[in-house]
């Protein structure tokens, strides 16, 4: 009896200890923005003016309490770059939109934040038409896509429209052929597909959306690239971990009655590298033209912080402890 009574609590005494260590663990991933560049969009590396290693992260960030930063998109302005990212703010643990210039593409300076809501943003895709300064990021927590144009480029952004109403993630603007065309994430599995004759709207969905539901190019992952002919898109796959790799796929067909892809090979444009900034997931990319004929891409990747904290634990078990408490018997 003595024994049985033993290997109980040896049991119990494992399994406690196994469910505190267990709780204790926290993960954080830790997204920085990398500078990559080549020849063709299609084979880019790492810039080796970089070393490889990050030019922008949270640490650059002097107006906010950045948790990191991420979904960097580029533009081009009276002869600089500038590059639109998130910036996670740990006060309020929502998406902040902010900017950074740079002469050569290689040294970026960050400048401030220039947008916030109540709700998250992030995903700033910039554009100009019509001389005018553009930004539709994602605005999901907000169960819409919102359109916001600068006053004095590039600060000063107001909302001008709302252009879909629903769960829409990374929506991915392209104008072709005279038309503007909307992709975006719709409820977490579809990629959806919207036409308009006017940025404004109104916006028609394609008859043929959602265009796919591969869990690997559902979600857009970056701004879409007319090269020539050529139409590529980019997406990020998230079947591994959250934003482990990206791929791209050439749009062959797009009118508004008609849709065809298909992944350009099967191996990702970026990954998950193993080590560094970068170890654990690459999942943006945004490339522009460069004076010299070359591209210049913005990218993000990850690691993964993780860390150990006993009073997590505890409070878990406190928690686990005191709801049996209040089970009804």
């Amino acid at each position: 009896m003595t024994i049985l009574v033993f290997l109980v609590a040896a049991s119990l005494a494992v399994a406690v200890i196994g469910f505190w260590a267990l709780r204790s663990r926290h993960e954080e991933d830790i997204w920085a923005i990398g500078i990559y560049g080549g020849t063709d969009p299609l084979r880019i590396a790492p810039l080796p003016a970089t070393n490889n290693l990050p030019v922008l992260t949270a640490q650059d960030v002097s107006d906010a309490n950045a948790q990191f930063v991420a979904d960097p998109f580029l533009a081009r302005h009276d002869g600089r770059w500038l590059l639109f990212f998130e910036v996670l703010n740990g006060d309020s643990g929502r998406g902040e939109l902010a900017y950074a210039t740079s002469e050569n593409g290689v040294h970026w300076q960050y400048r401030k934040v220039i947008l916030k809501e109540s709700f998250h943003l992030s995903y700033p895709q910039v554009f100009e038409f019509e001389g005018a300064w553009y930004m539709i990021p994602e605005t999901g927590e907000s169960r819409s896509v919102r359109l916001y144009r600068a006053a004095r480029f590039p600060e000063g952004w107001t909302c001008v429209a709302e252009l879909l109403q629903g769960n829409y993630l990374d929506p991915t603007l392209l104008r072709h052929e005279g038309r503007w065309w909307l992709f975006s994430l719709r409820d977490g599995k579809h990629l959806s597909l919207h036409f308009a004759d006017r940025l404004e709207g109104p916006w028609t969905e394609h008859p043929s959306s959602p265009v796919s539901e591969d869990a690997r190019l559902v979600r857009p992952g970056g701004r879409i690239l007319v090269d020539g002919d050529r139409i590529l898109r980019f997406s990020q796959d998230g079947t591994a971990t959250y934003g482990h790799r990206a791929f791209v796929s050439v749009i062959t067909e797009l009118t508004p009655s008609s849709y065809r892809e298909h992944l350009v090979t099967d191996n990702p444009l970026i990954c998950a590298s193993g080590r560094g900034w970068n170890a654990d997931g690459m999942h943006h990319i945004d490339l522009q033209p460069a004076a010299d004929g070359s591209w210049l891409a913005a990218v993000d990747g990850k690691f993964i912080r993780r860390q150990f904290y006993w009073r997590k634990g505890v409070r878990a078990i406190l928690d686990l402890l005191t709801g049996a408490s209040r089970t009804p018997h």
